[in-house]
């Protein structure tokens, strides 16, 4: 087995004569928090469509702990074991906030039940109800949403709908959990928070995690190693407080 959760080889993508992403090489190791930094434009979010499936690349490869997943779809990607938020919301917002937490359950093989089962409402349909009512709850309470778990997910504050997302993506019991800006639009105490819960999300499960952000003192606080996009290609790679020294990267971010 790979030593790294996470492995690109020259990973890219040309949408026609435009190379949106190209030559990219990351290694990520198991329980690391690794941030992908970069002015806008820089293709942070199309790397992560290209290693969720969203889009096929057009050169390269990546791996999952050592398995090639290229030319694998989304549902696919997703039970082999990488999950992530969106830099733009994606809630089921007319269900509760437990709802939308069992959703991201369903993908467990534990949890799954026949159409026999279900439409029947046979014993085991109930027994796996329950077992994934009180495993979202545990993930609710994690990220201080268990009083909200009736509520609708639209009624929530956004920081909360924010949380809500991750806590999703987490049901799914990921090996690798991508976060696309989990920040933005958070006040600096709701993103304080969320640095020590991103933390205890890494220790208590184990957890390898990548996240973009344009906050750089949230990656300086969380990420142990950082690479920094410019124009679709690898500005810098390295430690994050080197990295964010770094004369090129300085440039990139604020010009001249």
């Amino acid at each position: 087995m790979s030593e790294y959760v996470l492995e690109t080889e020259n990973l890219g993508i040309s949408f026609g004569g435009l190379k949106a992403v190209q030559n990219v090489n990351i290694k990520i190791k198991q329980n690391q928090l690794y941030g992908l930094i970069g002015p806008n434009g820089a293709g942070k979010t199309t790397f992560f469509n290209l290693i969720t499936g969203v889009y096929l690349p057009t050169e390269g490869d990546f791996k999952l702990c050592g398995e090639s997943l290229k030319g694998k779809h989304q549902e696919a990607i997703n039970h082999k074991g990488i999950a992530r938020t969106f830099q733009n919301i994606r809630l089921f917002n007319n269900m509760t906030v437990i709802r939308n937490v069992m959703v991201g359950l369903h993908n467990l093989p534990e949890y799954r039940c026949s159409i026999f089962e279900s439409v029947l409402r046979l014993p085991r349909h109930f027994r796996v109800e329950k077992e994934m009512r009180k495993k979202a709850k545990e993930l609710l309470d994690i990220f201080g949403l268990l009083e909200e778990r009736n509520n609708l997910a639209c009624n929530l504050p956004y920081g909360k709908q924010r949380k809500l997302e991750i806590a999703r993506a987490l049901a799914t019991n990921p090996k690798l959990l991508l976060l696309d800006e989990p920040a933005a639009g958070m006040n600096p105490n709701e993103t304080e928070e969320l640095v020590e819960t991103i933390r205890f999300i890494r220790d208590k499960f184990n957890m390898t995690i990548l996240l973009i952000e344009h906050d750089l003192k949230f990656v300086s606080e969380l990420c142990d190693e950082v690479t920094v996009l410019n124009f679709g290609t690898v500005l810098c790679q390295g430690k994050t407080a080197d990295a964010l020294r770094d004369p090129a990267v300085v440039e990139a971010y604020i010009g001249k």
